[in-house]
């Protein structure tokens, strides 16, 4: 055996032995690491298996040995370039379905039954014999026509694995580039070590790659080791950070900008890389001309407006690493919706009043703070006159304009802090606070004065609408009392002829 042979089978199980260590170094720690390591290893484990058999093969004294240890080294050979492409697909964050596990091992799984059966059908090597004139290990080889599919297939797997890394480059913050280049390496210098064998660049008779590939694994240590490959992914990582819908800022333990995603560039465009290692405060001011919202230090969660959009935003400190996250989610849809539900809920469609439901939550509050601070409260029920005339004679599309002329000529009158609504039909209620008993009629008294001089009028009618006004004053009433009181009063103000006011102490009293 010469020197020159003893130097590449050494280099060889060189190869064979960091992969093989690279293989039990990443399963016995498999559990720090996501469910990426699985393909890693099967990766390495090819490899592993590739070096082994390329050494024997090379320590072999016969041609029938040569065959086997050739047929072995098929495992690694077929196998290691599609599950260098797998592992390199899943670091990516790709989402790997059976179709493509099928269509990447289909090939050499046809590739190592070829060779294992090669002297059938010389499919593969038309000629596989010793190498006339430097005997053996060293081998003279006639390329089939399979050859063909399978080292295109093997190329393309090592090319498109490389690209796949290559284009991620831009995306890959500079602190866990190292890593990134080491991965490339990975695939880069087996792909050219390959490419210089297939166009008869090297010594004749042995393959080139497994001498190489120690590089590739001490490539892969130091990844392991320095910038924790495996258990932090920042491709895959950007991929998801990147298509995240919510927007994303991470600070550092100083609260300086490090990290923005393109959700939150979208929402303030005017965001760019210039600014990062500058102070949050700072950033905030120039992207909203606004201070930056308090309580980062603690996690909360609170709504901003920015711009006519409304964002939910949380504040987080990251327990593992020093720094922290500030998410923004728009909710703007969300809260459009829910304010128009909740306008559903609390007014009524056709007139935009308060409706029912809402008059009793906001007169029980507006009643117990009468009580505790002892002011007057006043309740009033006013009905229109003669409203199933209006709809007999004119129909119900001049009754509804007729109710929402109520409405708008009594909104017109009345203060914020009073509560008006539809209560039902062609009612409507009001409830005033700190006004006295005259001070509440003559309030009604104008509601109805007003109704009665301003007409309503359509393209082809003017109808004079009046209403009917009964109102009752608290005297340690419920609000619900306080409406039968109201309610009573109405009931004598139509019985009276209508078109005015009835208080029910009056009434009472009378």
């Amino acid at each position: 055996m010469t020197s020159e042979l003893t130097a590449t089978i050494a280099l060889i199980c060189t190869s064979a032995v960091l992969n093989l260590y690279l293989c039990f170094l990443v399963y016995r720690k498999r559990h720090l690491y996501s469910n990426i390591a699985d393909f890693f290893i099967g990766y390495a484990m090819t490899i592993t298996i590739y070096c082994f058999a390329a050494a024997f093969s090379l320590l072999a004294e016969s041609m029938v040995e040569v065959k086997i240890w050739t047929t072995i080294q098929y495992i690694g050979i077929a196998f290691s370039p599609p599950l260098g492409l797998l592992f390199t697909l899943k670091y990516l964050g790709t989402k790997l379905t059976p179709g493509i596990y099928f269509s990447l091992l289909i090939i050499p799984v046809l590739s190592l039954m070829m060779v294992a059966t090669k002297d059938f059908h010389h499919a593969h090597y038309r000629v596989f014999q010793q190498d006339p004139s430097l005997g053996l290990p060293y081998l003279y080889l006639e390329i089939g026509p399979w050859y063909v599919v399978h080292g295109t297939f093997t190329f393309a797997c090592m090319f498109f694995a490389f690209s796949f890394l290559l284009i991620r480059w831009k995306d890959t913050a500079q602190i866990y580039r190292p890593q990134l280049v080491a991965l490339l390496l990975g695939q880069f210098i087996p792909m050219l070590t390959a490419f210089i064998y297939l166009i008869g660049l090297t010594p004749p008779g042995i393959d080139p790659v497994p001498i190489v590939l120690w590089i590739t694994s001490v490539l892969y240590l130091w990844a392991i080791n320095s910038s924790r490959l495996f258990t932090i992914l920042p491709v895959a990582k950007d991929a998801i950070f990147n298509s995240m819908n919510d927007g994303v800022i991470v600070l550092d333990e100083s609260n300086r900008l490090i990290e923005f995603n393109q959700a939150y560039k979208r929402m303030f465009p005017q965001i760019n890389k210039k600014m990062t290692g500058k102070d949050i405060e700072k950033v905030w001011k120039d992207l909203t001309e606004e201070p930056l919202l308090k309580n980062m230090e603690t996690n909360v969660v609170t709504e901003i407006t920015i711009n006519h959009s409304i964002y939910q935003v949380s504040f987080s400190r990251l327990r593992k690493a020093s720094g922290s996250l500030i998410i923004f989610t728009d909710i703007t849809k969300l809260k459009t919706l829910q304010m128009k539900l909740e306008h559903q809920a609390y007014y009524d469609e056709l007139t935009q009043t308060l409706n029912r439901r809402a008059f009793f939550e906001k007169g029980e509050q507006a009643y117990s703070g009468a009580i505790i601070h002892d002011v007057p409260f006043i309740v009033m029920l006013m009905d229109v006159d003669f409203f199933k005339k209006v709809n007999d004679t004119h129909g119900h599309d001049i009754g509804d304009k007729a109710l929402q002329h109520v409405a708008s000529t009594c909104k017109s009158m009345l203060d914020e802090e009073m509560i008006f609504a539809r209560y039902g039909g062609e009612e409507f209620v009001l409830s005033v606070s700190g006004y006295s008993l005259e001070k509440g009629e003559k309030l009604a008294d104008q509601l109805r004065m007003k109704l009665e001089s301003s007409p309503l009028v359509t393209e082809n009618l003017t109808i004079t609408i009046t209403v009917s006004i009964g109102m009752a004053i608290a005297n340690t009433d419920t609000l619900e009392q306080l409406l039968i009181k109201a309610d009573k009063a109405l009931y004598t103000a139509k019985r009276n002829g209508r078109n005015q006011v009835s208080t029910f102490e009056r009434v009472e009293i009378i």
